[in-house]
């Protein structure tokens, strides 16, 4: 018998080309913004309705006075010797809140040529010396309204204060405006009631 030589196995079929290296792109970070957040255009979308709510929420709930009024008369005389006027002025406050007002301060301030001007009221105390030093001031008051007063909600109180400004009469008479400015406790807006 002739020597035959041994044919060869088949080969097995040919595997499919396989791409050298990973199978992933590493030059592609997963980490960055662009893979982890949403599309620019909604999340301007989403801030702008955020900033809307947040706006109107603090419109809604933003600082009011308690109290509304009217500054119904005032009455000046010259302080003599000196550059100063006394002014007696008489306001109704009515409580527009469901919470009693507690008076903590009152202050008037007017709006003169020759410059803006504020006065601290005078204790009420002295109104009987300031009325007989000065009976002009007495026309069309009403009694004092101290500090401490409490005015309850829904109640309307007429009341006078009287001040002291640092500028002569007749600039006091050649003025723009008059305020009266009362602060109440636990409140940041104070009432002004305003001629």
């Amino acid at each position: 018998m002739p020597d035959q030589t041994p044919t060869p196995p088949p080969k097995p079929p040919a595997a499919p080309a396989v791409p050298a290296g990973p199978t992933i792109n590493i030059g592609e970070e997963y980490g960055t913004a662009k893979k982890n957040l949403p599309p620019a255009k909604i999340v301007l979308i989403a801030i702008g309705v955020v900033a809307v709510v947040v706006l109107f929420a603090s419109f809604l709930k933003r600082a009011k006075p308690q109290a509304s009024g009217s500054l119904d008369t005032l009455a000046a005389v010259a302080i003599p010797g000196q550059d100063s006027t006394m002014v007696a002025l008489t306001f109704t406050l009515r409580n527009t809140s469901d919470k009693t007002l507690y008076v903590r301060s009152l202050q008037s301030s007017i709006k003169a040529p020759t410059g803006d001007s504020t006065a601290e009221a005078v204790s009420a105390v002295d109104f009987d010396r300031y009325f007989q030093a000065f009976p002009a001031l007495k026309a069309g008051a009403q009694a004092a309204l101290p500090p401490e007063t409490k005015v309850q909600p829904g109640e309307t109180v007429a009341r006078t204060i009287i001040v002291a400004f640092p500028v002569t009469l007749d600039a006091f008479n050649q003025r723009t405006s008059t305020s009266v400015v009362i602060w109440p406790y636990n409140e940041t807006v104070p009432v002004t009631l305003t001629k």
